[in-house]
């Protein structure tokens, strides 16, 4: 075991494995004392518990894709945030929000998408990501903040990022102030052979430094892929700092504005944080980087189902994520 482990280890204990009926709004002793505290507090068998529900087909209109809509307003409004169903033409986000106290205006974003396609559990895509969102938002709402937290179940990525798209273009008819936006895109399959994973055609010559990592460590499918733009360096650097706490690798993807909105890297544009891109937002894709990793990526090969991920690994990706998110959004520690 890794030494560095052992204060995340620590704060567990102290905070002890609850699960989503017993964790209601009251904040756990000891877990909004800072951000390495809170993401200390990550909870993977209150993750696991919400993973298992919402892992049946859910595609939009579906009983289980309205069951997961209302599994996020309710885990919302029991923790004590703003909620919101935001309906769109063809659709439904569900916005929950957390006001800042001193820079309300500035919002920071976790978000995941709940809608997945017909004939598949989609267990990965997206449960691990929507229950990272409920389990982040239980966190997230132990603290006081100098910005606003927002948190977001997305519809419709699966149809061409409808949900996503129709929000975005209220917030900037709004003229709303956006941090960034921390979006999780699968999160819970690691795979550590040697030769595990895989990149897009092109990867190695436009980011060669993350490529020569990767391969350094024999292309084992064990860590977190971060694709953020040249605006979300805070972010990042936030994630870098947590995901050395807890023993996770990432592999960082740094892209220009440019880079940003070409069609020429479309594989890094595949989830719901390229709407914010395009409207010139701050935005991640927190990911496992999905068919470059694992086979059963939309059910093409072997059923996407829960037992095909690891716990351990997305409750670390949560940690990061959460530990990050208090820093960007302004902790208040009295």
């Amino acid at each position: 075991m890794r030494s560095s482990l052992l204060p995340a280890l620590v704060m567990l204990v102290a905070c002890g494995d609850k699960t989503p009926e017993e964790t209601g709004p009251q904040p756990l002793s000891g877990c909004a004392a800072g951000s390495a505290e809170l993401a200390a507090c990550t909870d993977g068998d209150a993750y696991q518990a919400d993973l298992v529900f919402i892992a049946q087909e859910r595609n939009p209109g579906s009983a289980h894709w309205q069951a997961v809509q209302d599994l996020c307003a309710g885990r919302f409004a029991e923790l004590g945030l703003e909620v919101q169903r935001h309906s769109y033409a063809t659709g439904v986000n569900v916005i929950g929000r957390i006001p800042g106290r001193t820079k309300p205006e500035e919002q920071v974003l976790v978000t995941a998408h709940y809608d997945h396609i017909p004939n598949c559990p989609g267990a990965d895509d997206n449960g691990s990501g929507v229950a990272g969102v409920l389990e982040a938002a239980r966190l997230l709402a132990m603290g006081r903040y100098e910005r606003s937290l927002v948190f977001a179940c997305w519809d419709e990525e699966e149809r061409g990022l409808l949900g996503a798209r129709s929000w975005v273009s209220e917030a900037v008819d709004r003229g709303d102030s956006i941090t960034t936006v921390f979006n999780f895109e699968m999160i819970g399959f690691l795979d550590d052979a040697p030769g595990a994973q895989s990149f897009p055609t092109g990867l190695d010559m436009l980011f060669p430094d993350a490529y020569a990592q990767a391969e350094d460590n024999e292309f084992r499918g064990d860590f977190l892929a971060v694709v953020g733009d040249e605006h979300s360096d805070d972010a990042m650097a936030a994630m870098q700092a947590h995901a050395t706490t807890v023993g996770l690798p990432l592999l960082i993807l740094e892209l220009s504005d440019e880079q940003t909105t070409s069609s020429f890297l479309s594989d890094l544009r595949r989830s719901d944080h390229s709407p914010f891109w395009d409207a010139g937002y701050p935005a991640m894709m927190l990911t496992d980087t999905s068919e470059f990793r694992y086979a059963a990526y939309h059910c093409n090969d072997g059923d996407d189902v829960v037992e095909n991920l690891s716990q351990d690994f997305a409750r670390r990706n949560i940690a990061v994520t959460v530990g990050a998110a208090a820093d960007v959004a302004g902790l208040m520690v009295d």
